[in-house]
């Protein structure tokens, strides 16, 4: 437990580095997207998502991951319900959720690369909040130490309604 607040604070920063990728990533795509036909601008920004994703998103999810983990091994209550309330489980099941979207992504980008992505620069608007609202609900968790269904709910439907108006809003 020495160094549990080190790793704890190494874990929020990489959290911090994963989720810039995350943010940021679906926001190119949306440019890649639109503008497929600017071979030259396409190459540019190939390379800036390859780079994001490569040399920025996955080492920081490993970082996160394996800090993350480290924090459990550390401290075993975290995953007994009877003591936590079960925040850390929601958290976890969230964090898969976020897991996968982060590997969604670099399906994505090697649609986009090969020219074969037959999705617009509305779904990678649309997409690109998907993070923001899992990562609410991961930070609500932490930092609250309880898991609020009703605000979960409300986030979903938010956001859910944020989603449809990007995807019905003419371009």
């Amino acid at each position: 437990m020495e160094y549990y607040l080190y790793i704890k604070a190494f874990h929020i920063v990489a959290f911090m580095s994963w989720m810039a990728m995350l943010f940021y990533l679906p926001r190119l795509f949306v440019y890649h997207a639109e503008h497929k036909e600017k071979k030259e601008f396409c190459g540019v920004v190939e390379v800036q998502e390859r780079l994001l994703y490569k040399a920025i998103g996955l080492p920081a999810f490993w970082a996160t991951l394996i800090s993350g983990l480290a924090m459990i091994a550390l401290n075993l209550d975290l995953l007994r319900p009877s003591i936590n309330g079960g925040w850390m489980h929601v958290k976890l099941t969230v964090l898969v959720l976020l897991i996968a979207y982060s590997f969604s992504l670099e399906y994505y980008r090697k649609q986009l690369k090969n020219g074969t992505c037959k999705r617009s620069g509305k779904f990678f608007r649309a997409y690109n909040e998907v993070p923001t609202l899992l990562s609410i609900i991961i930070v609500v968790c932490a930092v609250t130490k309880e898991f609020y269904p009703i605000f979960t709910i409300f986030m979903v439907a938010l956001f859910a309604f944020i989603a449809f108006m990007i995807m019905k809003k003419r371009s």
